[in-house]
């Protein structure tokens, strides 16, 4: 249904209504005659609707006297009919939004010009003023000579605007009066209206205004709330009527910094079973080179005010600052953001902003620092306690013991005080390691691994050479590896019972990957037979009952994909096993092991492929690779170039 059938739907509604419900009434005045229009229909006056059929008149000293007549019936219920809801909404189903609904309004003026009337029309479905309403209000104030036609003319178009429908007898000393107080330094203005006596007038919205201003309020008038005070004024109470504006000083440029400025502020986390790592305490703040550290928001302008008065009130700007530039830290294009110059640390240093290339702890790592995780080099000036860990993407030094705990680095590691790493101690440098000893730890670095005074039951690769010199330079019991050379004072010890493997000769990366890489292999084949005897139990249960259950076609899916996965792998992992089984036969590594001192007996030589047990004591040998023998030959010092390698950093 369209807006136009509703319309008429709705007039239907009323001329039914009015036909069923109409009834006559008169009274000596239009009021007498609506309430006896009301008891007789036996309804609340605001539920009536009527008719004059004959205007009434008051007469002179008694004569010529009529009385009004009136036709009266109930308003429809058209907000109570459900049904005509529905109807309505249809019509508006089109995404137009409904206006909101306000009932009409009238509003009644005694001015010199006469009594005024002004109706206002009903918005959405809000209800219209009734002429009996604006009669009843009119009719309040002392008036005469009422124009009743133009009260129901002006009732019905209802133009929001005053139309004079009456006079009466004006008493200027009862008009209405007002008295404006202006406070908190010009900047507001309170009105007090006092309600006009008999035969005083009201103030019309442009009298109220004339009046305010003429207190020398220029700026900030309620101009709307003063119109809306004119129809409905409020007496004897202080309002507000204008108000200025204060001024606004503006915000000062601030420094929004991307990390956390309070030095060593523990940071922990919880893990996904909701325990707290004591040992992750996140005190370093790691950043990379071209990374935002800090941007520099601008002061901001201030806003002016105004006074009531219309005096200027003037406003300050924000202060500016400038940017805390540290070391290693630059401006950005855009003048305002701080970026760090290198990989490092952040820290604020003297309220400037600094990245440092290094990260010292001045006392053990432990609890008090956690593990420590930084993008840059480490400088240890205690211990490394046990069970904590220590990464590193440049160097690390630990200028104390490193006890059994877990240390990485991209650089070099150096261990001023030794190693004793109690069989689950793990080191791994990217480049080379020294120590002063090592004992019972494991040990990765990829070139050399120094050691002063001996390494002990440990597991020891290097990718480069294993030297170890000094006083007790010795290698007893565990398996070293090298690509190049092992070099010791001693290697094994005369007590039996304590093995020792040393092995050269090869590319140790790619025999590491290869080791692992077949490990998986024979991992992955068990699983693979596993997973195919129940892959096929399945199919011939399917075949044998022609069908399963859901849960098991589920599985036997799953089982299927999985299946395809690890062949995938194994055909990956044979690929990769077959170039890195060419590297290793392409060896051009010849591969040395030397003992300036002793080689005890019972010491497992492995060069390349070719493994000798020692069985006899040899003093000051180097043990090579010829014609596919393993040989015996007098001992030869190290090379200059390798000696300064081996000096460079010597934790002597």
């Amino acid at each position: 249904m369209d807006f136009i059938q509703l319309q008429q739907k709705i007039k239907e509604r009323l001329k039914e209504d009015r036909s069923v419900r109409i009834i006559n009434a008169e009274g000596p005045t239009i009021e007498a005659a609506v309430a006896q229009a009301a008891t007789l229909l036996d309804i609340p006056v605001r539920r009536l609707e009527y008719e004059v059929l004959e205007r009434g008149f008051p007469g002179f000293l008694g004569a010529g006297k009529k009385i009004w007549k009136i036709s009266a019936y109930e308003r429809a219920r058209l907000e109570e009919d459900a049904g005509e809801e529905e109807t309505f909404d249809e019509a508006f189903a089109d995404g137009e939004a409904a206006e909101e609904d306000r009932d009409g309004d009238c509003f009644v003026q005694l001015t010199r010009e006469g009594v005024m009337l002004k109706v206002t029309p009903p918005e959405g479905r809000g209800k219209r003023v009734s002429e009996a309403r604006a009669l009843t209000l009119v009719n309040s104030r002392p008036i005469n000579n009422l124009d009743a036609a133009l009260l129901a003319t002006v009732v019905k178009q209802a133009k929001s605007s005053y139309v004079r429908v009456a006079d009466f007898t004006r008493s200027p000393a009862n008009d209405t009066s007002i008295e404006v107080e202006l406070a908190e330094q010009d900047m507001k203005a309170w009105m007090r209206v006092t309600a006009p006596g008999p035969g005083g007038c009201d103030l019309s919205a442009e009298e109220y205004l004339s009046q305010i201003k003429a207190n020398r309020i220029y700026y900030g008038l309620k101009e709307d709330y003063i119109r809306d005070f004119a129809d409905r004024p409020v007496y004897r109470e202080a309002v507000l009527v204008a108000e200025g504006i204060k001024p606004v000083n503006g915000r000062d440029a601030f420094i929004q910094y991307n990390f956390e400025t309070v030095p060593n502020k523990v940071r922990m986390r919880e893990g996904a079973d909701g325990r707290v790592d004591f040992k992750q305490l996140n005190i370093i703040q790691n950043v990379v080179q071209g990374q935002p550290l800090a941007r520099k928001v601008p002061a901001e302008e201030g806003v002016d005010g105004m006074s009531i008065s219309g005096t200027l009130l003037p406003a300050n700007d924000g202060r500016d600052i400038d940017l805390p530039l540290g070391v290693n830290v630059h401006v950005a294009e855009d003048g305002v953001t701080i970026v760090a110059d290198i990989n490092g640390q952040v820290v604020m240093s003297g309220d400037k902003i600094n990245v440092e290339p290094s990260y010292i702890v001045q006392g053990n790592v432990g609890l008090k620092t956690g593990n420590i995780d930084f993008l840059g080099n480490v400088i240890i000036n205690g211990n490394v306690e046990d069970g904590f860990s220590v990464k590193s993407a440049g160097n690390i030094e630990v200028n104390g013991m490193v006890e059994r705990a877990q240390l990485e680095a991209e650089g070099d590691i150096i261990i001023h005080q030794g190693v004793t790493g109690k069989g689950s101690g793990a080191i791994r440098a990217g480049r080379s390691l020294w120590a002063k000893f090592i004992e019972n730890s494991i040990v990765v670095a990829g070139n050399m691994v120094v050691v002063n005074d001996g390494i002990v039951n440990s597991h020891v690769d290097a990718f480069g050479r294993i030297v170890v010199q000094g006083k007790r330079a010795n290698i007893v019991g565990g398996r070293l590896r090298a690509s190049e050379e092992i070099m010791a004072k001693a290697i094994g010890s005369p007590i039996s019972g304590t093995e020792t493997i040393c092995e050269v000769g090869y590319d140790l990366k790619a025999k590491l990957r290869f080791d692992q890489l077949s490990a998986r292999s024979e991992e992955l084949a068990e699983e693979l037979e596993e997973l195919e005897h129940n892959l096929q139990a399945l199919i011939n249960i399917k075949k044998q009952r022609k069908g399963l259950p859901d849960e098991k076609e589920q599985e036997l899916r799953d089982m299927t994909q999985k299946r395809q996965a690890m062949i995938a792998e194994t055909r990956a992992l044979g690929y990769e096993t077959a170039k890195l089984k060419e590297i290793l036969d392409q060896n051009t590594v010849t591969g040395k092991i030397s003992a300036s001192d002793k080689v005890y007996s019972g010491v497992k030589i492995v060069i390349r492929d070719i493994r000798e047990d020692v069985r006899n004591d040899f003093s000051a040998v180097s043990f090579s690779l010829e014609n596919g023998l393993i040989r015996v030959n007098k001992y030869e010092e190290p090379g200059e170039e390798l000696q300064r390698q081996i000096d460079a950093n010597s934790t002597d």
